[in-house]
C-alpha cells in the first residue's frame, strides 16, 4: 500500500478521535453521576454546620440534579453529596429559626457553603435578608 494512502487514513483517524478527548461541559458545572451520588441513605442525625445561602428566582421552572423542576416555593435545598429525598432540619444560629427541607438539587459550588437552600426556605431563616448565614443541619428522614 502506498505510504501517503497510510498516512492519509491514519490522519483521519486521528481528527475523528480528537473530538473524544476534551471535556464538554460547562466551566463551573459538575457533572452529576452515579459515582457523585455518594451516599445511599443518609444516617438519622447525623449533623454537620456551615454556612448557608439561598437560590431562587433565576433557576425557578429548571430541571435540578434530581430531575425534578425548581420550585422557589417549596421547601428544597442543595447539598453536595447528600442522597435525594434526605429531610433536614436546618437551624440558623443567631436567631434559632428553623426549616425541614428535602434535598434534590447538587452545590453549593459556592466554596464554604453547606447548603444552598430554596428561597421560600431561605426567607423563614431570614436569609432574604442577610443573604447567608451559620447554620446547623440534622438529617431527620
Amino acid at each position: 500500500m502506498d505510504s501517503r494512502l497510510v498516512f492519509a487514513v491514519l490522519l483521519c483517524v486521528l481528527v475523528a478521535f480528537s473530538g473524544c478527548s476534551g471535556s464538554t461541559h460547562r466551566k463551573g458545572y459538575t457533572r452529576v453521576t452515579s459515582a457523585s451520588r455518594v451516599q445511599k441513605k443518609a444516617q438519622i442525625g447525623y449533623t454537620f454546620s456551615g454556612d448557608a445561602s439561598y437560590y431562587g428566582k433565576g433557576f425557578d421552572g429548571k430541571k435540578t440534579a434530581s430531575g425534578e423542576i425548581f420550585d422557589r416555593n417549596a421547601m428544597t435545598c442543595a447539598h453536595r453529596s447528600l442522597p435525594f429525598g434526605t429531610k433536614l432540619k436546618v437551624v440558623r444560629v443567631k436567631t434559632g429559626a428553623s426549616v425541614v427541607v428535602r434535598v434534590n438539587d447538587r452545590g453549593p459550588y459556592a466554596k464554604r457553603r453547606v447548603l444552598d437552600l430554596s428561597e421560600a426556605a431561605g426567607k423563614v431563616l431570614g436569609l432574604d435578608k442577610a443573604g447567608h448565614a451559620q447554620v446547623t443541619a440534622t438529617v431527620i428522614e
